[in-house]
């Protein structure tokens, strides 16, 4: 699926997953391809992405590496899937 990370300042993600867990106001969920569409609120958490991937140099300090992908810390946001488009309005 298909992956876009944004925030006010510029596109810090954008590329093919495996799946995205996120922190959803009510507990965090993950997303696997062909999950339902769905709109949420974010709260203060990490999105954590998963899959062979790679983050651009100019945005790489804000990501934290794991042993299955990468995480990035955010204080709010929004989420939206759709078609195996997940986008994420990060804050």
């Amino acid at each position: 699926m298909y992956l876009e990370i944004v925030s006010p300042e510029a596109t810090l993600f954008s590329g093919e997953v495996e799946s995205v867990a996120v922190p959803g106001v009510n507990g965090e969920f993950q997303m696997l391809k062909d999950h339902a569409p769905i709109v949420s609120l974010l709260k203060e958490g990490q999105v954590k992405i998963f899959g062979n991937i790679s983050i651009d140099e100019e945005v790489e300090s804000k990501f934290t590496k794991s042993d299955k992908g990468f995480t990035l810390k955010i204080n709010s946001g929004t989420i939206e899937m759709k078609d195996n488009k997940v986008i994420v309005l990060a804050d």
